[in-house]
């Protein structure tokens, strides 16, 4: 089988741009990575990429689902797997792309997990606001603040009863994962600056659009850029305040995204040159002919 291309890393650091370009000269089709653009109606906050983007570049698993439906971890390792077989047995290469570590993990590695879980990762939320809402449960004790990996299984348990019956670390696929990155402050200043020209594009309206589906959407009330509106839909916060909200939840994100490839991925960083992109992409061209 032909070594599948990982790209990976926070938002705004060109993972799009670096997908379809790679595509165009390895002759590959994309497979989403990301756990909010699997969804239907949910375009500029989750910054999928737009058909323009694409550049007819065959993309799967993108705008794969409506709102209201669930969608586990364990539906997208098992798509992933079937687009895999379908792609490669058209003798075409691949590239999965996209920054929620855990879904990707999971789609290529050995995870095993029961029929019908729906195993959620948490990434919106930071670990403070996971012990509250492990809270609510009025439990005899509680886990330490700092234990995230603890806080999740735990809060999984308690919402939704959700089991993973094994999870190993051994790699069914030949991989090659390029991790993309920049400095801690130009990439902050970067996340701010996206969530700006979001509300430019249209997130405000693209949000009151769907105002009617908070009610039913778990991914809604979860996905960074979405969730932070629902008091502001109810008139309990300003338009001010969910910006920043955004901004801070969407720094914070990727602060824990570098975490989870630095340790759980063999991934190769590549330090972005946002000068000349096309430096960039001739890095890394270079460094998969060298990989295969």
């Amino acid at each position: 089988m032909k070594k599948i291309i990982v790209i990976v890393g926070p938002t705004g650091v060109g993972k799009t741009k670096l997908s379809v370009e790679l595509a165009k000269r390895i002759d590959a089709e994309i497979i989403n990575g990301d756990s909010v653009s699997i969804y239907k109606d949910l375009n500029i906050g989750s910054a999928k990429p737009t058909k323009e983007e694409q550049q007819n570049i065959p993309h799967h698993l993108i705008d794969w689902k409506e709102l209201e439906e669930e969608y586990s971890i364990f539906d997208y390792q098992k798509d992933v797997r079937k687009k895999i077989e379908e792609i490669s047995a058209k003798g075409k290469n691949i590239i999965l792309v996209g920054g929620s570590g855990l879904y990707i993990k999971a789609a290529l590695y050995n995870y095993e997990f029961s029929e019908g879980t729906t195993h959620y990762t948490y990434d919106e939320y930071t670990n403070e606001e996971l012990l509250q809402k492990i809270q609510k449960y009025s439990l005899p004790t509680l886990p330490e603040v700092g234990n995230r990996k603890r806080l999740v299984r735990l809060l999984n348990k308690l919402e939704n009863e959700e089991t993973i019956t094994s999870r190993k670390d051994e790699c069914l696929y030949p991989i090659q994962i390029i991790g993309l990155t920049l400095d801690r402050e130009t990439l902050y200043q970067r996340i701010d600056e996206r969530v700006d020209q979001m509300l430019k594009n249209g997130l405000l309206e693209e949000v009151q659009s769907l105002k009617e589906k908070y009610k039913t959407s778990k991914i809604l009330n979860t996905a960074i850029g979405y969730k932070e509106f629902y008091d502001y839909l109810l008139g309990k916060k300003e338009l001010s305040t969910v910006i920043e909200e955004i901004k801070k939840d969407s720094r914070h994100f990727a602060k824990r995204q570098y975490t989870f490839f630095n340790h759980q991925m063999p991934t190769e960083w590549h330090t972005v040159n946002l000068e000349d992109f096309s430096k960039t992409i001739e890095e890394i061209d270079n460094s998969i002919k060298k990989g295969s």
